[in-house]
């Protein structure tokens, strides 16, 4: 199964991923990771949709290999979500598509500029850079969409759980 998170950064989208990573035993593509080594590199193409191509094909593989992938993305247009369901189409799985949004100014702002990336010289945009992101409408809603600001999580991390096995066959 593919479960593919987007939205805004600060919106607390690794913090839930890993959690469910964890939780599921699943694999983590983390689109911070990858354009973080390809910038690193001075690939000629990272600031291009580089990252999440190869994010895409490594979730591919270990799709095919039977293991559950947690997608960490941004996800901010439609072409990335689209891959992302085509993904999900020429392995098998079904995907899950969650939007975390983060409804309160004030909390997302102190997110934003409090947190500390674990990706080692990976430097995190500040609100303000955050707001001017591309955010593309959805063609239809998302399977989930979920405010960090009112739920933990924990909280939220147990929905999303529950809202997989509800999709999952049972053996």
């Amino acid at each position: 199964m593919l479960i593919v998170f987007s939205g805004l950064p600060g919106t607390g989208k690794t913090t839930i991923a890993t959690s469910l990573c964890r939780l599921l035993t699943a694999v983590h593509v983390r689109i911070d990771s990858i354009e973080h080594a390809l910038q690193s590199s001075r690939h000629p193409m990272a600031d291009s949709p580089l990252g999440y191509v190869v994010a895409q094909a490594g979730a591919a593989d270990n799709l095919r290999l039977g293991h559950i992938v947690v997608a960490d993305c941004v996800n901010p247009v439609k072409a990335s979500r689209k891959a992302w369901r085509s993904v999900a189409l020429e392995t098998g799985p079904i995907p899950l598509e969650v939007r975390l949004i983060c409804s309160d100014v004030h909390e997302h702002r102190r997110r934003a500029e409090s947190r500390q990336s674990d990706v080692i010289g990976l430097i995190k945009p500040s609100r303000d850079r955050i707001l001017i992101h591309d955010d593309e409408p959805w063609d239809g809603p998302p399977d989930l969409t979920l405010d960090t600001a009112i739920s933990s999580p924990k909280a939220l991390t147990a929905q999303i759980a529950a809202r997989i096995r509800s999709l999952r066959p049972t053996p």
